[in-house]
Order: C-alpha cells, then structure tokens, then sequence
C-alpha cells in the first residue's frame, strides 16, 4: 500500500496513482475539525472523488487520521481493524454531558484526596485487558438510523448498548492534580472519553477527557503526518 510522503509535480499523476492503485495520506486533523470535515476538503484539493478515512476522530481531538485515495479506499476496512495509541488528559472533580470539553462541567467534587497511586492501582484493576464500555451518548454511534449524538443534542434518551474491546496499555504520563495525562494503546471502537467518565466513577469523584491526541494507528505515526494546511497549500503550487 503506497503512503504518500510527497506532493507529485502535478494532479495528472496524482489521479493516476489514485486510479491505478490508491494511495494513504497520514493527516494530522486540526481541533474542531470533524473527520468528514478532512475527508471533504482533501477531496475537493485533490480533485479525487473516491476518499475515505479509516477511523473517526472527535472534532475537539487532534492528531493521526489515515485517509485513503483511489483503490486504496478498498483496504479501508483492514486499516479500521489496527489499534490505535492516544495521549488524552483527563480532569478529575467534575463531570460534563459530552465526557469532553464540549459542555459545561456539572457534577463538581473536591478531588484534592485522590493520589496518583489510587489512580494507579484503579486503572490496573479495572481498564487492563478485555473490558466491557459503554459508548458517550455524544457519539457517532447510529440508533435507527440517526448518529447518537443528534438524539443526545436533541435531549431525548440515547440508547446504546455496550461494547467490548481490548486495553493494552493505560499508563500515567504525569499527575498534576485534578489533571491526569495518560498513554493508552486501544483496540478499534475505543472511546476515550468513556474511559476518562468510567475512571472518575471509579475513584468516586467523576472526570472528563480536557484534550485527546490520536499519536499511532498501527505501524502508523503522527510524526510522519502531514499538517492538514500544508498539504493544502503544496496543492495548491502544483495546480
């Protein structure tokens, strides 16, 4: 599978490698960009029509997105199956209704009693391995036909059923209370989010995800990414 590492000298040849035998481009998603947001702008800058990508980003996360061009978008179900690693940051104390930054906190605690050996051991005991979660209600998930999220903004009842998956790695980086920065290597259909919510039950003080950065997909890394922008504007001198 071809991995684009440079802009070609004009889009005769870049729609050649497209229709010939595809090709991956490593994207780094900008914050508050959605993952269709990246897939329609690549494809009106390409002038591809055929583009995917292989797993969905948040729009207030940031970092790795594989976005597949041509026939490569034939291997996009196999791309979906590699586990991903994320750095996120969790914030102790308060909950929100997205699990994330977006809403407002509720819920807040005094969370100054919780150490970092605690979270430690809490996370050992119960998100290593195969686990059982429960998706956000601000998710991508489809329920009849409409995406989780809709409902939930909606404020009607989001129904979701849980879902297992694997936890290789969930590992402290640094602890500066109530901020939790954290290193996680996941199977696919993993929710940080729900990993930050189900945490703060845990310790009994709730939490949220404050920032999640996406670092590898597979055998893929962030550091090999191109800036959404930059590839845009090298697009642009080739046209």
């Amino acid at each position: 599978m071809l991995i684009l590492n440079n802009c070609f000298s004009n889009f005769n040849e870049l729609t050649e490698i497209a229709n010939n035998e595809g090709f991956v481009l490593l994207v780094n998603k900008p914050i508050t960009w959605s993952s269709f947001d990246v897939v329609n702008k690549l494809r009106f800058a390409t002038k591809i029509k055929k583009v995917g990508h292989a797993g969905t980003l948040d729009p207030l996360a940031t970092g790795l997105m594989l976005i597949a061009f041509g026939k490569a978008t034939k291997k996009i179900d196999s791309l979906v199956l590699l586990n991903k690693k994320y750095k996120a940051i969790f914030k102790l104390g308060a909950t929100t209704k997205s699990d994330d930054s977006e809403y407002p906190e509720e819920n807040i605690k005094n969370a100054s009693n919780i150490d970092q050996l605690l979270i430690k051991n809490t996370i050992n005991s119960n998100f290593i391995g195969k686990i059982t979660q429960m998706p956000p209600n601000f998710s991508a998930k489809k329920i009849k036909g409409k995406r989780a999220y809709k409902i939930a903004r909606e404020g009607k009842e989001v129904e979701l059923a849980p879902v297992e998956l694997t936890i290789n790695q969930f590992e402290i980086i640094n602890y500066d209370n109530p901020f939790v920065e954290v290193l996680i290597d996941c199977s696919k259909g993993t929710y940080i989010r729900s990993l930050a919510r189900d945490l703060g039950e845990k310790l009994h003080c709730g939490a949220y995800m404050s920032n999640l950065v996406r670092t590898e997909i597979g055998e893929y890394r962030l550091d090999d990414a191109f800036e959404l922008n930059d590839f845009i504007d090298k697009l642009k001198l080739i046209e």
